[in-house]
């Protein structure tokens, strides 16, 4: 007889979880695909979690970042790299807003989007006995004894939780990019999951930080063993040189920039002398 594995046999007693990771994507690279997949691993081997989507949500233009090219490529480009995931999506709430929308809101707006569904999943009653010829039996009408059909037990909404590198969480001590009150938010109603590699001093950080020290059991550090140095803007730069991307963007993604040339000198100079939209609001 097979074995069976204890950790598929008790995968309803784990809690569900939805990542989300917020950021600019400019562009996507093959390398913040592979945040989810490190994330998902990790959770899923505690045993106390179900990673079941991933939700990728690009900032919108408003946030004024230099080089920023337009939410409308960003998106595509996103949904391109994600195209064949069977659990990675894609959401434009944030990108499509004209203002700069903190990821504190964000979070909200996805967490209130998992209780409506779990809620609107909890009330479909469950199926009344077929009987024989295809009719089902009305529920009034079963026998005293017979036992009548379970609901489906309700779970509970998924857990949210913000999928960030060790970069994102050291960036909670910039003066003015964060409203304390938001990181407060973050790391105890969601939790991070934070994919670190050896060298950082993440741990460190969290020590120094009243706030994440506090809320540390809410903070998931992974380790990347097999490193990733790509990142959007060695891709950027990459492109303004004339040099090769293959194999550092997914394929649909290199040629959706070449169609459109979205890297140029000229689009690196996007946003130059504009102040970052979180200083501007949290001054």
């Amino acid at each position: 007889m097979a074995c069976i594995d204890s950790s598929m046999e008790n995968l309803d007693n784990r809690k569900e979880v939805v990542l989300l990771a917020c950021g600019s994507f400019n562009p996507i690279t093959i390398m913040h695909l592979r945040l989810f997949e490190l994330a998902k691993d990790y959770m899923n081997e505690t045993g106390q979690y179900n990673v079941i989507k991933g939700i990728i949500s690009p900032v919108g233009d408003a946030y004024k970042k230099k080089g920023l090219i337009s939410a409308q490529h960003r998106i595509k480009m996103a949904e391109l790299a994600t195209q064949s995931s069977k659990w990675l999506e894609v959401d434009t709430w944030e990108s499509c807003s004209k203002d700069w929308l903190e990821t504190a809101k964000v979070l909200s707006y996805h967490q209130q989007r998992l209780e409506a569904e779990n809620f609107n999943n909890s009330i479909v009653s469950p199926p009344s006995p077929i009987l024989p010829g295809g009719k089902r039996k009305r529920i009034d009408d079963i026998d005293a004894g017979e036992p009548k059909p379970s609901a489906p037990q309700k779970k509970g909404p998924p857990e949210l939780k913000l999928l960030c590198g060790a970069d994102f969480l050291e960036s909670f001590a910039v003066p003015n990019l964060w409203k304390p009150e938001d990181i407060a938010t973050i790391v105890a109603k969601y939790g991070l999951v934070c994919i670190t590699r050896s060298g950082n001093n993440t741990k460190k950080f969290i020590y120094e930080s009243d706030v994440l020290w506090k809320h540390r059991s809410n903070i998931h550090l992974v380790n990347e063993w097999i490193t990733n140095d790509v990142s959007s803007t060695k891709i950027r730069r990459a492109l303004r040189r004339g040099q090769s991307i293959r194999y550092l963007v997914p394929e649909a993604v290199q040629q959706y920039i070449e169609k459109y040339n979205l890297y140029s000198t000229e689009s690196e100079d996007n946003n130059a002398g504009c102040i970052l939209a979180p200083f501007l609001k949290n001054k």
